[in-house]
């Protein structure tokens, strides 16, 4: 485990009362100016006021009002139309109604709820499900979710209600919030198999109905517990390979833009292409296809978010020097620079296309030739022209520059005409974090002052 961090001052909820009561008996302060005065006397101290109730005395919370109806065990009908609400009040994240909530029990509460509802309530089960992923929302409410079992409550409901998409996708929700930042609970889920559960649930459904199951799979097989030296997500993520799941992505993404959960799709394949045989499966199914397909048409309809998603997936797909060949052959390279041309404003979606050209010409002079051709060399020229403050579009062409220039001569000469030197040094001379890029872009156009 990595060394842990030192924890936040904090102050519970009775000792800020206590400080708010004293501003106004013994300072004479109104009830307003003796909140705000705590407030901002906690804050300078570095108090973390997170799950603190900071409203003004004798007002009421609402997210502390629902919680003492949930426990007041009403009819599950209207507990259904109270779990609806307290997700509204929790869905806010500006709000910090979800810490004031995880504060005062919610997360032990609403997991008890939902075990009555699956078993006495089932229709208001995805109310349930939505308020706990809801109030999910840091590491120390993840641990209450695995301490009171709510994994196997929630794998258990995914096994049993196949059926109803809602109750999916909420289960998913939950899963997502729950495995974020916490590889015990990657763990936790993975031993009660819910990588096959997935597999089969997209198999047998429409996952536009299910959004939020590419979600979950993307968090599981992220590797982002700052606690944890060694994931075992690349692990994780061929067991989700040998199950099929690339293919089943693929045929996600087949039905283009029109599909509302094309992007969520996108980064999950990503991030089960872990390895070389895991990129070359993509493509030998027809997936190199489908994202350039579906990268035409995000250029056509001006959809930038979806441009980066396919743009992110496909440089990681290109780490197979079988795939990078494919993409050339199928005329990837011009549909990377037309794209760049449709998004010539959008730096994040220049920084992806970049991302991959670089990707294809590594250590290939053919691909390198093929990708000049494409309008590559201008790409580069432009953006630097364009973007002379954008430290990292420069940086990325002159990772780009070199890749296009460090065994193909020919390139050399056309990118030395066109003015690339003067750009690159301009570059190096702005930006310090391009200065290396620079100087091996500089060497590799054979110059030999590359140092100055």
């Amino acid at each position: 485990m990595a060394p842990a961090k030192a924890a936040a001052r904090t102050i519970s909820q009775r000792a800020f009362d206590e400080m708010v009561e004293e501003n106004i008996e013994d300072l004479g302060m109104d009830p307003a100016e003796a909140l705000n005065d705590a407030i901002q006397t906690l804050t300078l101290q570095g108090v973390d006021l997170s799950g603190i109730v900071t409203s003004v005395p004798g007002e009421s919370n609402p997210v502390i009002e629902c919680l003492g109806k949930l426990r007041e065990e009403k009819p599950l009908p209207e507990a259904v139309e109270l779990l609806d609400e307290f997700s509204v009040l929790c869905g806010d994240k500006e709000s910090g109604n979800a810490a004031i909530a995880a504060k005062n029990g919610a997360v032990e509460l609403i997991i008890s709820v939902c075990a009555k509802l699956r078993d006495e309530y089932r229709q208001g089960l995805a109310s349930g499900l939505r308020a706990l992923a809801s109030v999910i929302h840091d590491l120390q409410t993840t641990e209450i979710f695995k301490e009171n079992g709510g994994p196997k409550i929630v794998v258990g409901i995914l096994s049993n209600e196949r059926e109803d998409a809602k109750i999916l996708d909420s289960c998913f929700s939950v899963v997502t919030a729950a495995a974020t930042g916490n590889e015990v609970l990657k763990e936790s889920f993975m031993d009660m198999k819910i990588d096959e559960l997935i597999f089969q649930i997209l198999k047998e459904n429409n996952g536009g109905s299910i959004p939020s199951i590419y979600n979950a799979i993307h968090v599981i097989l992220s590797s982002d517990d700052n606690r944890v030296l060694a994931s075992q997500v690349f692990g994780y993520a061929r067991k989700f390979s040998k199950l099929g799941i690339a293919e089943v992505l693929v045929d996600s993404l087949r039905e283009g833009l029109s599909s509302p959960c094309l992007i969520s799709a996108s980064i999950a394949l990503k991030a089960v292409a872990v390895n070389d045989e895991i990129c070359r499966s993509v493509s030998h199914i027809g997936g190199i296809d489908v994202i350039l397909r579906c990268l035409d048409d995000s250029g056509m309809q001006g959809n930038s978010a979806a441009a980066k998603a396919l743009c992110s997936l496909l440089s990681k797909l290109a780490g197979s020097d079988v795939n990078k060949n494919l993409i050339v052959e199928k005329g990837g390279t011009d549909k990377l620079v037309n794209l760049s041309a449709r998004f010539s404003d959008d730096p994040l979606v220049l920084q992806e296309v970049m991302s991959i050209i670089t990707t294809l010409c590594l250590r290939s002079p053919e691909n390198a030739a093929r990708a000049i051709e494409s309008g590559s060399g201008d790409l580069a020229i432009q953006t630097m022209k364009k973007f002379p403050q954008s430290d990292q579009l420069q940086r990325s062409s002159c990772f780009m520059v070199r890749n296009l220039v460090v065994r193909n001569a020919e390139n050399r000469k056309i990118l030395l005409n066109n003015g690339i030197e003067q750009l690159i040094r301009k570059a190096k001379q702005t930006h310090k974090n391009c200065k290396d890029a620079a100087t091996d872009a500089l060497r590799d156009l054979g110059l030999d002052n590359y140092n100055s």
